[in-house]
């Protein structure tokens, strides 16, 4: 398959280079080259994100991220990132005994477009990263997309992002950025929602009392007497 992906995104081109040479003026071919744009894009994503290569893998994701920027909502691509977000821990490749295929860098950009993307389908398929996955860097990017896509039906998102703080809040060694996005994402999802939950109120005493950066226990601090006030005015 990797073979013949060259020749495909030639061919391609030479369609685009076809279609773009005609008249701007004529809006039934304005149509013909959004429709071919989004057939090449397709084709691209498709035959890169299954490829074995880590290279080929963030080509698809940053050919998805165009799409995204264009306003797309084919749900293709959604379902390829989710796919993607998984590489290595759920959808995983072994030769012989090794594993072949853990890209944290691909799960980690996966991870940041299912933000982009903002379906209740993203949220549960970053609910899922955070579950499975043990690389801070893809974890990070995870919680951040939960916080940007801000959905917490039954405090999901709140439980997830607490049990992710709470299995890396390491005493001898603390994760900052981990818990620095854990915070902002809490605070975000309280401040929507105007529901407080026990589990976050500890997060923010962990972070404040332990051996975390002093920036990142002045951020839990600040959050912690956020959040306090809409405790006060839910009483």
């Amino acid at each position: 398959m990797q073979k013949c992906f060259p020749m495909l995104i030639i061919l391609a081109l030479f369609a685009v280079s076809g279609v773009m040479g005609q008249s701007d003026s004529d809006s039934e071919m304005s149509i013909e080259e959004s429709y071919l744009q989004e057939a090449m894009e397709m084709m691209i994503i498709r035959e890169t994100s299954r490829s074995d290569s880590r290279e080929q893998k963030l080509i698809a994701i940053e050919t998805i991220a165009s799409a995204l920027e264009r306003g797309s909502t084919n749900e293709e691509l959604r379902t390829t990132l989710e796919y993607l977000s998984l590489e290595g821990t759920l959808n995983r490749t072994t030769r012989g005994k090794r594993l072949a295929n853990n890209f944290p860098e691909v799960r980690q950009q996966a991870a940041k477009y299912l933000g982009t993307v903002g379906t209740k389908e993203a949220k549960a398929a970053l609910i899922k990263v955070c579950i499975t996955d043990n690389e801070p860097m893809v974890l990070q990017e995870a919680i951040k997309s939960i916080g940007q896509i801000g959905m917490n039906d039954n405090d999901d998102a709140v439980n997830t992002v607490v049990w992710v703080f709470n299995k890396f809040n390491n005493s001898d060694a603390p994760d900052n950025l981990l818990s620095l996005v854990a915070v902002d994402t809490l605070e975000k999802l309280i401040e929507k929602y105007q529901r407080v939950e026990l589990g976050t109120l500890e997060v923010f005493v962990k972070i404040m009392e332990g051996p975390y950066s002093p920036m990142v226990k002045e951020r839990a601090k600040q959050a912690f007497l956020n959040i306090r006030r809409v405790a006060y005015r839910n009483r």
